[in-house]
């Protein structure tokens, strides 16, 4: 598939493991790679499994590509948020094996998923956007409006708080945490758990559920466009 992004289809269970460097850095390339695994897996109708490497998910945007400009950063943040609002209307369901730090566009991806798991650790998970002097984008802080819980949505996305991960299962970033051994099995038994329901339902309910989130992201990927552009 990519060497960015491997693709692993087995029993009706497609895992994702990124692999760009010891930060799992999202670049313009691993967002086409991501792109091009899920139309696989929408053809092979596989219960999707996203993850990364030991001790990281991914530090987030490939800093790189941000600093280079403001319109490489303009497309890029784009494609991000673009890549959230497919997973979160993903037609599948979609597992997050989160094996350790998860920063940023990182914990982003935790926020698009539709279960999260995530590994005991000294691990950080959270939104440092702030921390290192970038104003949260409007289709991030919609986002993490959505899926963290109110008294952390503010710590998060203003404060830069980060969690580790009991707290950030307490935060709305991760639904479970087991230990980095069992961090595989756990994904497996949760992928094989959510091949049992009927998938037509679970896409016609998911996207009942997620209308005005997925509406409010539309507008605010705009918006973003338009305060970059």
């Amino acid at each position: 598939m990519s060497e960015l992004i491997s693709y692993h289809l087995e029993d009706g269970i497609a895992t994702l493991t990124l692999s760009n460097g010891k930060v799992n850095a999202i670049s313009p390339d691993v967002i086409a790679a991501f792109n091009a695994a899920l139309d696989q897996a929408v053809t092979d109708r596989a219960v999707v499994i996203i993850t990364g490497q030991p001790g990281i998910l991914s530090g987030g945007y490939d800093l790189k590509v941000m600093t280079s400009g403001p319109k490489e950063a303009m497309a890029l943040v784009t494609a991000g948020s673009t890549l959230a609002r497919r997973l979160l209307s993903h037609p599948f369901p979609v597992i997050v094996a989160c094996p350790g730090h998860a920063v940023a566009k990182g914990a982003f991806l935790l926020l698009s998923a539709d279960y999260r798991i995530g590994v005991d650790g000294p691990f950080s998970i959270g939104l440092n956007e702030v921390q290192i002097g970038m104003t949260m984008h409007h289709a991030g802080i919609e986002l993490a409006r959505d899926r963290l819980r109110k008294s952390a949505f503010h710590r998060s996305v203003i404060n830069a708080e980060m969690f580790n991960p009991q707290s950030a299962v307490d935060a709305g970033f991760l639904d479970v945490v087991v230990s980095a051994e069992e961090l595989q099995g756990a994904a497996l038994t949760a992928a094989r758990q959510l091949k049992k329901i009927n998938m037509t339902a679970h896409k016609n309910t998911k996207l009942k559920v997620r209308k005005a989130l997925l509406e409010t992201l539309d507008n605010a990927i705009m918006l973003d466009q338009e305060h970059m552009g």
